[in-house]
């Protein structure tokens, strides 16, 4: 366990295109699904007193969300969020878009100055929307941030980066190409189908989970240089996530649980 909490930096790059999708699947992360039925009409409009703001929820959490998507602007003013727009802060410098401006910039709201971690900061967490057109300057972002992290220093020691990648548009065969959970095997007697144990992002509690879609996932990188269990991976890359890394299964709504537990808002999930 670390001696002073993290403070978060989530990169989402959303291949997602239609606003309906976009909102959707950003309200899974947060584990937001209420407000985001509220918002799509849904639901009554007289329970808006019914949706907990993300700081209520965590703990007092500090959290701010940087996008230029209007629809996902209005969500996140909805559960609580400070709303940036990302073309100010890519403004900020002198370039179209400086992936070394932006990251600086970013670093700044999360109280990250020069390589050193200030004892306040205005955010514990940011979470960076980054849409399909503007996907490809994840890459570069990502290097520019590291560049500032070097290992040893207090950047590095109090950052918390994850990278989350979505998908894009998905059709009826992508369900048996791109599965999570490998096919049931054959020959199982159908008397004992009942004991083949489940996986624990399937259920909710004791609840066995309705929802959850079990082909083309969010892809989750995550790094911080002052943990202890780490896996081999070294580059970014999908050969190396798939060869090397810890992988696991989550549901998208424990995502945000997992990021509050590392900022000492949140207990472990799971534990």
């Amino acid at each position: 366990m670390a001696d002073k909490p993290s403070r978060a930096l989530v990169l989402y790059g959303d291949a997602e295109t239609e606003d309906e999708r976009i909102v959707r699947e950003f309200a899974h992360l947060l584990d937001a699904s209420e407000a985001y039925t509220l918002a799509s009409g849904l639901k009554a409009n007289g329970s808006e007193n019914e949706i907990s703001t993300l700081s209520e929820r965590f703990m007092g959490i500090m959290a701010a969300l940087v996008t230029d998507n209007s629809s996902l602007t209005s969500f996140g003013k909805m559960i609580g969020l400070d709303v940036l727009q990302l073309n100010e802060i890519h403004q900020k410098s002198d370039d179209s878009f400086s992936s070394d401006a932006t990251a600086t910039e970013l670093l700044r709201l999360l109280g990250f100055e020069g390589g050193k971690c200030l004892d306040m900061s205005l955010y514990d967490s940011v979470f960076v929307h980054i849409g399909g057109d503007n996907v490809g300057t994840v890459d570069s972002l990502i290097g520019s941030i590291m560049r500032m992290s070097q290992p040893g220093s207090e950047t590095a020691s109090r950052l918390h980066l994850s990278v989350v990648l979505s998908y894009g548009s998905v059709t009826d065969k992508d369900v048996s190409v791109f599965p999570v959970k490998n096919t049931p095997q054959e020959g199982i007697n159908p008397a004992f189908q009942g004991l083949v144990p489940r996986q624990s992002y399937t259920m909710r509690g004791e609840k066995t989970r309705d929802n959850v879609r079990d082909y083309c996932p969010m892809l989750v990188a995550q790094w911080q240089d002052a943990v202890t269990r780490k896996d081999l991976v070294d580059t970014l890359s999908f050969e190396a996530l798939k060869k090397l890394s810890g992988s696991l299964v989550i549901p998208a709504d424990r995502f945000i649980h997992e990021v509050a537990f590392k900022l000492w808002k949140a207990p472990k999930y799971g534990a």
